[in-house]
């Protein structure tokens, strides 16, 4: 054969490049989540010595308490706002404007936003600023009522801590920016570094200070600033630093404020679902709020690290596929993030159910806490972990809405899950008190889930790709093998409370990895590969 006629023609180059360029993405998403996944797993793990360390230094007193209000303020405004509303609604905005515009429109509308963005963030922050005594009030009404010196400790704390919404809110601005050009890594890690200024305030500051608590209030004020300064040289790199200017009248300003609306207001159901979850819990015998509390910081770990990082990639990927109308891309990446759901979330939800009190024991099970707790809590860890897969569902499917710029249908069918979370917290808390709150909310997920896939297959935008059939029996297989080995080496109960702490520690390992082999050996052995992981 000639040298010619062994090179493709110019429609079989393009098919060539074309599939190159589908693995390059498809490898690019895996590895991008993976990244991500990562990075969340090391801000949970730092969030778990911060939390010691803070109790080690400042215990459960009237300190920490006031400490906790100050942050908890700003910190809820931020999930509410920062990291919820605007990420919602700036990212497809940007994305789309990246696909379809040059460089010169992407820079305006990034200046327009973070002047608007800025000038909006400091009239709010020097409100909360001046209105600490009344945001204290409001956030701990017991401490205004009851212990004067806690409140005013609690605002001088406010004073330093509620800057934190302006500092975080512009680093979610600057996330969303290198999120949108695929530079997952650097958002994912800044999370870290607020961890790490509380662990080094708490260590090294607090003997500066009359009241030592007030060395996390600064911490948390160093902390946004470092966060902040952190993405700015990555900014930089992409041409993209803003020249903050006001642009209120901009299209693509008008356009996010217009999506921001309903996404806010999205938000804001599940915070008000917890709300109305601990005000029930209150309700029942001691100890229920903390039993939830411990299951749900367990259930919330699979879900943070894999379901989150799967969702904040796919996003930016979501939006551009639907700015060129590529419907079959679209519907592609869906099926990838449903599939790796699958592959992560229902061996981390069978392993919940099955160690659930091992786990509640291993991580809690010191000090105060009773063994009487570790079982109360277990119960409500298996509610939770039923619902897992729904969880990580609703967040890998809600980017569907969000990257099509739909940011209402995602809100109806919050609020529709959120009324029957409510009638089945009220059917469920009499004969199975806190485990019946915790079920409730398993039940509504799946619903939430359903309506958010049933409205993607119904505009058209998702439809089930060949292989479903084989990834679930494979699936399957795989988690029934891991389920065996788990329910034969794993030790009663009984045996797990009677355990040191190093005992615990030792087993669980144990569990963990020989679980965890078997399921990816099962699924080598079926013959899945790498390259079943693209989409």
């Amino acid at each position: 054969m000639s040298r010619k006629e062994s090179q493709p023609d110019g429609s079989q180059k393009e098919g060539v490049e074309a599939s190159e360029h589908k693995v390059t993405k498809s490898r690019s998403l895996l590895r991008s989540s993976a990244l991500v996944g990562m990075m969340t797993m090391l801000s949970r793990v730092l969030g778990l010595v911060r939390d010691v360390v803070v109790a080690n230094y400042f215990g459960a007193g009237s300190s920490a308490d006031a400490f906790f209000v100050a942050f908890k303020i700003p910190n809820f405004l931020r999930r509410l706002f920062a990291e919820g509303a605007f990420s919602q609604a700036f990212v497809p905005v940007l994305s789309e404007y990246r696909s379809l515009k040059d460089i010169s429109a992407v820079k305006e509308l990034v200046d327009r936003v973070a002047g608007s963005l800025g000038l909006v963030l400091m009239f709010i922050t020097a409100l909360g600023v001046l209105g600490a005594p009344v945001l204290a009030a409001v956030f701990a009404p017991g401490f205004y009522i009851n212990d004067p010196l806690r409140y005013g400790l609690a605002v001088e704390m406010l004073r330093f801590t509620f800057p934190y919404l302006l500092l975080i809110s512009l680093t979610a601005f600057a996330g969303s920016i290198l999120n949108s050009y695929e530079r997952f890594a650097v958002p994912a890690f800044t999370p870290v570094l607020l961890n790490l200024s509380l662990i080094g305030a708490a260590i090294w500051m607090q003997p500066l200070f009359d009241q030592p608590v007030m060395a996390l209030a600064l911490g948390v004020l160093i902390a946004g600033s470092v966060q902040l300064l952190f993405q700015i040289p990555f900014l930089w790199r992409l041409q993209l630093l803003p020249s903050p200017k006001l642009g209120f009248d901009h299209e693509g300003v008008k356009r996010i404020l217009t999506l921001m609306v309903p996404a806010l207001f999205g938000v804001s159901v599940s915070q008000i679902n917890l709300l109305l979850d601990t005000l029930l819990a209150s309700f029942l015998q001691t100890g229920s709020v903390s039993w939830l509390y411990y299951s749900d910081r367990l259930a919330e770990l699979p879900l943070g690290v894999f379901g989150i990082a799967i969702a904040t990639v796919i996003l930016p990927s979501l939006s551009r596929k639907h700015a060129k109308r590529s419907t079959d891309h679209f519907s592609r990446t869906l099926n990838w993030a449903m599939r790796m759901v699958l592959l992560i979330g229902m061996p981390a939800a069978m392993a919940l159910l099955v160690l659930a009190e091992p786990l509640i024991a291993t991580l809690f099970h010191y000090g105060e806490m009773t063994d009487r707790d570790v079982m109360m809590a277990a119960m409500s860890l298996r509610a939770y972990a039923c619902g897992l897969m729904a969880f990580m569902l609703i967040k890998v499917l809600a980017p569907g809405y969000f990257s099509r710029q739909d940011t209402k249908t995602p809100v109806k069918i919050g609020i529709y899950a959120m009324v029957v979370n409510m009638a089945l917290n009220l059917l469920l808390i009499g004969p199975l008190d806190h485990v019946g709150l915790a079920l409730a909310t398993t039940l509504a997920a799946f619903l939430n889930a359903g309506l958010l896939l049933r409205g993607l297959i119904k505009e058209g935008v998702f439809s089930w790709q060949p292989g479903w059939l084989k990834w679930l029996l494979r699936m399957a297989a795989a988690n029934a093998a891991m389920i065996g080995f788990l329910l034969l080496l794993v030790d009663s109960p009984e045996q797990w409370l009677a355990f040191d702490m190093w005992q615990r520690i030792s087993q669980m390992a144990m569990l963990v990895t020989g679980g965890g082999l078997i399921y990816l050996m099962v699924l080598l052995l079926l013959g899945m590969r790498l390259r079943d992981l693209r989409h």
